[in-house]
């Protein structure tokens, strides 16, 4: 399956609920006005895009409109899948030039951030990386557990130690065993909370002082996981942690599962943090690089 296809297919929800009121409300409408542009505002927001990013959709709309000349009321849907698809635009791309270079994945419970960085290993290895993941998010047995069956699952090594132990302590042995046998790629589970900041900024900055320390200069990326069903909740979830941990990018899980795919319009305007990955199902290559191009085409679809 293509991945226009993977991404039309998780937008479905999306697109469906979007589309019906889109094509509901241009019919309704003979020429383009203000109050055209006041109703797809509250559509965008009802698709969870966040009113702030609406707003500045629409503005950018007018814009185009205006320069184009454009009277016809049919011709907004594709202009407006190119403003979505270059609000979107830039920063997708992870940096892992390093050998080795070092991904931190962090999430509160439930997002599905294990698995997802189960189907990272699974793609990387793919790719003929070699790839060592750290078990440490150490706070819950069952994440230590989980991340096991998923390092078998995808047939890449895994460090670990018991419950409780020291995350940071995890993260120095995983790098020696990466220095060891040559990996090019560190996945470390981290921190899956947020009921103490101040918890989890230390607990963070001791990972990056050890990182630093033990792999001076390496590319390092730290991805946020979040549920995408949880609409605006995930955009104040990704505010939270990008003020603890300074996030460089964003995984959003379970597209597939909601009409709320607008949050990531939102998580990119209102935060200025890129989508990097999406999950579109629960197979083990459904989490995909997100390309604002194909989301934008896939949201927009007849």
């Amino acid at each position: 399956m293509g991945l226009f296809t993977k991404i039309g297919a998780g937008l479905k929800k999306t697109r469906d609920s979007l589309m019906n009121s889109m094509n509901s409300m241009l019919h309704s409408f003979t020429k383009i006005d203000n109050e055209l542009f006041e109703e797809l505002e509250e559509i965008l927001i009802m698709a969870d895009s966040g009113a702030a990013t609406a707003a500045k959709i629409c503005e950018e709309l007018r814009k185009k409109v205006k320069e184009g000349g454009i009277t016809d009321p049919s011709q907004i849907k594709g202009l407006l899948s190119e403003t979505v698809a270059e609000l979107l635009r830039g920063g997708q791309e992870m940096k892992l030039d390093s050998t080795p270079s070092v991904i931190l994945v962090i999430g509160v419970n439930g997002v599905g951030k294990t698995t997802s960085i189960g189907k990272l290993a699974a793609r990387y290895k793919a790719e003929g990386k070699k790839v060592i993941l750290g078990a440490a998010d150490t706070f819950r047995a069952a994440a230590i557990e989980q991340l096991d069956i998923w390092a078998q699952r995808s047939g890449v090594e895994i460090i670990k130690h018991s419950q409780g132990a020291d995350p940071a302590a995890v993260v120095f042995d995983t790098i020696a065993a990466a220095k060891a046998r040559h990996a090019d790629i560190i996945i470390c589970d981290t921190a899956g909370r947020l009921h103490n900041k101040k918890n989890l900024m230390d607990e963070l900055s001791k990972i990056g002082r050890v990182i630093e320390r033990e792999l001076p200069g390496a590319d390092k990326e730290v991805l946020l996981v979040l549920d995408a069903t949880t609409g605006q909740n995930a955009v104040n979830q990704a505010r939270e942690f990008k003020n603890a941990a300074g996030i460089t990018g964003i995984i959003l899980t379970k597209l597939d599962g909601t009409a709320r795919g607008g949050v990531v319009l939102a998580i990119r305007e209102d935060l200025d943090v890129p989508v990097k990955f999406v999950g579109v199902g629960e197979g083990i290559d459904d989490l995909q690089p997100f390309d604002p191009e194909e989301f934008a085409k896939g949201l927009f679809a007849e």
